[in-house]
């Protein structure tokens, strides 16, 4: 399993050591809580900064779970749940212009993700997971959207804002960078972000069981993992379907809409989370806290 796992997803043979001393336990963690539990899906929230490995964590968690049980486990994605283009150039043209890029919390169909939410608890019917498309900025189309049968035992749930709780008005105040500075003079956009994670996130939050954090060393490292994630998506895609793929440049200019609550997540959500993988530089773990 580990072989074909870092063939699969172009890992070097030092992931096998590392997910052997420190994602195996998680997942044997996870399987006995969900075995414990008398019945319904298991939600585990994974959150992480841009490039710091969640994805791979959720898929390896997955892989491993299903190797070793009989548990069935799927894996869902914020990033998944954008709205299309078209729905966020409406954002822009009637709230606020910075909407017109994905990423920040007001460009998800929170809507979708609950009801995914409540027809995986009745499991009464299989049902279509979502997939976009990033390469070109909007949702696969939904014939292309793969099946999950249910029952399922164990959702994975990852996001690089999943979890995050939202600030204080005091905090929205100043801005964190020369986008939010230049572009967001009024505030009008962090509010709005901020006002759509108090009411449409957070009540998601509730139903996940189990949280686990990926935490970056600080938010200056983001840069360089996102740059990554768009050279192998340059290396992937073909024809149009790299019109999305962002430059150095563009990626710079990118994170900065991230910026302000990657840097809140990694000051407050370690301390509500079960297991918290702390990252250097490198990406390497450094440390487990658990509880």
């Amino acid at each position: 399993m580990f072989k074909s796992f870092i063939n699969k997803h172009q890992l070097t043979e030092d992931f096998i050591y590392v997910a052997k001393a420190n994602f195996v336990p998680l997942a044997e963690k996870i399987m006995g809580q969900r075995q414990s539990q008398s019945k319904g899906p298991f939600f585990v929230g994974i959150n992480g900064c841009q490039g710091s490995g969640k994805s791979t964590l959720s898929e390896f968690l997955h892989d491993y779970i299903r190797h070793n049980s009989q548990l069935n486990v799927i894996v869902l994605s914020l990033d998944d749940f954008y709205f299309s283009q078209q729905t966020r150039l409406e954002l822009a043209a009637n709230i606020h212009p910075l909407l017109k890029t994905r990423g920040v919390p007001g460009t998800h169909d929170t809507k979708h993700i609950q009801q995914v939410f409540s027809q995986l608890k009745q499991a009464d019917s299989n049902i279509v997971l979502p997939r976009f498309n990033k390469a070109t900025g909007n949702p696969y189309p939904s014939d292309e959207w793969p099946e999950a049968i249910q029952p399922v035992d164990i959702v994975i749930f990852e996001g690089w804002c999943w979890g995050v709780q939202a600030q204080s008005e005091e905090q929205l105040v100043e801005p964190v960078n020369s986008l939010e500075k230049q572009f967001d003079t009024d505030a009008n956009w962090r509010t709005y972000v901020n006002h759509k994670l108090l009411n449409d996130y957070q009540p998601l939050y509730a139903q996940i069981d189990f949280w686990v954090l990926l935490k970056a060393p600080s938010f200056n490292s983001v840069y360089q993992w996102r740059l990554e994630q768009e050279q192998k998506l340059l290396l992937s895609a073909q024809g149009d379907n790299r019109s999305g793929i962002m430059s150095e440049q563009q990626v710079l200019q990118f994170i900065q809409y991230y910026q302000r609550l990657t840097e809140h997540c990694l000051a407050t959500l370690p301390a509500s989370c079960d297991v918290v993988f702390h990252l250097n530089n490198d990406r390497k773990i450094e440390k487990i806290v658990s509880k």
